[in-house]
């Protein structure tokens, strides 16, 4: 009988291990397994979006922007071909662009994202990418329409500070005009903008106190009203909107653009169902598994895919709730270095191999 074949599908792990570095070290914890990988390195459109399409790309270069507090930054750009880039938006907006200290999502902007989107226009493009996730703001994307001309005024006629904290005191919007491109986010998570399983329910990670978090979510409710976005139909509730903070909502609503799922636009292109033809198992994992990771996440959208064709799925995790019956599951004892991601990977794919053998 043959070797088995495992699957490793590798993303980032969030503030810790690039997905080409996750990547390398199950490679070698499944070979030492006795089986044989197929490395896929994946993305849901947060962390690790370009190294996921690295050889799909044409060209990389970088454009000035500004980051979630308006200082000048450097965002690198993936292009596809010539008129089509991919941007993750965390370059711009993202919390790793913060100090610990400097996370606060009453003030953060998404501002860099439409400047950068502005740029890769006048660069070429008619058609823009853009990897939703790890964001540090709440600001329903206006923040990026603000770069594209629009203004935002209190009941005064008085432009409003950035950020999500000032959007309870939004009374009007005067319109600007967006870039001439089509743009598509690719999005992490299908929660709607507003309610209890909104953009909300992220706040805290990027900094918010449970106060904060009330407030944001009053002025993204508030948001919603005033662009006649809350209806049925609205773009409010559209899943996807409430990612990165909103910004899926300022996609829809100030872009007229459109969303999809980061991960399974990622794995198509990856040719993840190829694959996972007359493979054994499929080796998973990220920094921390719960509920959410199976609301539109790279790790949830592989578990059913792989369900769908009959193959094991392994997760190797530090942290872990909520985990499906029948994935197989290795974690716990974080924090983890990458020997121990490799030791981890090469334990749960020993133990995988003797169930499927039972």
């Amino acid at each position: 009988m043959g070797r088995s074949r495992v699957v490793v599908v590798a993303q980032a792990f969030k503030e810790s291990f690039a997905a080409p570095e996750v990547a390398a070290a199950w490679e070698r914890g499944v070979r030492a397994a006795g089986a044989d990988p197929i490395v896929v390195l994946g993305s849901d459109g947060g962390d690790g979006l370009l190294d996921a399409l690295r050889s799909q790309l044409s060209r990389t270069t970088s454009i000035s922007a500004e980051d979630p507090l308006g200082r000048p930054i450097r965002v690198p750009v993936g292009w596809l071909d010539a008129s089509t880039a991919v941007v993750e938006s965390r370059f711009a907006c993202g919390l790793a662009l913060l100090d610990p200290g400097e996370r606060q999502p009453l003030s953060t902007s998404t501002r860099g994202v439409g400047t950068a989107v502005q740029r890769v226009a006048e660069g070429g493009a008619t058609r823009v990418y853009l990897g939703l996730g790890g964001s540090a703001t709440v600001d329903g994307g206006l923040g990026m329409a603000r770069a594209w001309g629009w203004r935002a005024l209190d009941a005064s006629g008085e432009p409003l500070a950035e950020g999500g904290g000032s959007l309870a005191e939004l009374a009007s919007l005067r319109p600007g005009r967006r870039p001439p491109v089509a743009i598509t986010g690719l999005v992490d998570v299908a929660n709607p903008l507003n309610g209890e399983r909104g953009a909300r329910i992220y706040a805290a990670q990027k900094g918010a106190t449970p106060r904060d978090v009330e407030r944001l979510a009053a002025g993204l409710e508030r948001l919603a009203a005033v662009t006649g976005a809350a209806g049925p139909g609205g773009a409010a509730l559209r899943p996807g909107a409430g990612a990165a903070g909103g910004l899926g909502f300022g996609i829809l609503q100030f872009a007229d653009g459109e969303l999809v799922s980061g991960a399974e636009w990622v794995l198509g292109r990856a040719g993840l169902a190829r694959a996972l033809r007359g493979a054994q198992l499929v080796l998973i994992g990220e920094g921390g598994f719960d509920r959410t990771s199976l609301e539109g996440k790279l790790t949830g959208v592989v578990i059913a895919q792989a369900r769908e064709m009959g193959v094991t799925a392994v997760l190797v995790t530090p942290r872990a709730e909520a985990v499906p019956a029948d994935v197989v599951l290795e974690s716990g004892g974080a924090p983890w270095d990458l020997a121990e991601l490799e030791h981890r990977a090469n334990v749960a794919i020993r133990r995988a191999l003797r169930l499927l053998a039972s």
